[in-house]
């Protein structure tokens, strides 16, 4: 997300915290967490945010609640975090990587703020990626386009992004993942706008089309929610057919084979600009509003109400 973040305060699950030393710098180390129904290996490398290691970890804490809220459960058991250091106050880059032991490496400024890690989305994206199985790079897509989706609905489920927040983002940013000239369908075409916006492209009418044709008994989370359980963490790997399938089986549709076919090697460019009316999403003096009377207003609402 590039807009700020609504700030509410945020509790969240850090069960059994190592004790966190406060060196001045450190080359490589580690700390053991358990949060959110997993084991988090923490590992320093760099000299040491101003934050200290207790505000890094409660960033780390956070974001895996954020995620196993989202998805009933945190994606894998265990997993290992590189937290780099590195000049400036932003937040930097991150990576994750599924073969063998799964581990996300993510850098952060020495001088980034616990405001700027309150309303981060980095390290929440790089998580989102445990829960799908690692497909084909043509599909990758695929892969980015749900931590695209997902982690500004999960933040907002959580309490950590307001509403309104999410959908102006959605609203500006989504125009990015349409065709262009060019364009050759998803599987084929690899920029990072196609790759990213038209990935989470796929994925907001596809949590659009899934809540209407259920009359919102099921979205787009119950999909991914079952790819999770079925065991389809990033360290294995699945067709991409058999993702979709597995989704599609636990909403009781075929919404996400039935657009994948519809976009995979064709430059489809769905009616965004009626799903933003459907769903009563518009802009008006630079502020998103939301319409409460508009056809698919209760599945917007459905898409960022807090999941049992």
């Amino acid at each position: 997300m590039l807009t700020p973040s609504l700030q509410k305060s945020f509790s969240f699950l850090l069960v059994g915290a190592a004790a966190i030393a406060q060196p001045t710098s450190c080359a490589e180390s580690a700390d053991y967490i358990d949060v959110a129904n997993t084991r988090v290996a923490i590992r320093w490398r760099g000299p040491m945010a101003d934050v200290s290691r207790s505000g890094i970890v409660e960033w780390i804490a956070r974001s895996a609640n954020i995620v196993a809220r989202y998805y009933g459960m945190f994606p894998v058991r265990a997993v290992a975090i590189a937290v780099t250091t590195t000049d400036g106050e932003s937040m930097g880059s991150g990576r994750t990587f599924g073969h063998g032991d799964p581990h996300i490496e993510v850098t952060v400024g020495q001088h980034v703020s616990a405001q700027t890690l309150l309303a981060d989305w980095v390290l929440i994206h790089e998580m989102i990626h445990l829960s799908l199985p690692e497909v084909a790079d043509e599909y990758s897509w695929f892969a980015e386009g749900v931590a695209t989706y997902v982690e500004g609905v999960a933040r907002v489920q959580a309490g950590n992004m307001s509403e309104a927040e999410l959908w102006e983002e959605y609203f500006k940013a989504m125009p990015r993942g349409l065709p262009q000239p060019n364009d050759r369908g998803l599987d084929n075409t690899h920029t990072w706008a196609r790759t990213y916006w038209g990935g989470a492209l796929y994925c907001l009418f596809a949590d659009a089309r899934i809540r209407e044709q259920t009359h919102n008994r099921r979205g787009l989370q119950d999909a991914l929610r079952a790819i999770a359980r079925a065991g389809g963490a990033m360290a294995t790997e699945w067709p991409l057919q058999r993702i979709l399938t597995t989704g599609d089986a636990a909403t009781h549709t075929t919404v996400l084979t039935d657009l994948y076919l519809m976009m995979r090697d064709r430059p489809v460019a769905p009616d965004l600009s009626k799903l933003w009316i459907d769903l009563g999403i518009s802009m008006s003096d630079g502020a998103v509003q939301l319409d409460n009377s508009a056809r698919l207003a209760d599945a917007r609402r459905a898409i960022t109400m807090r999941a049992k």
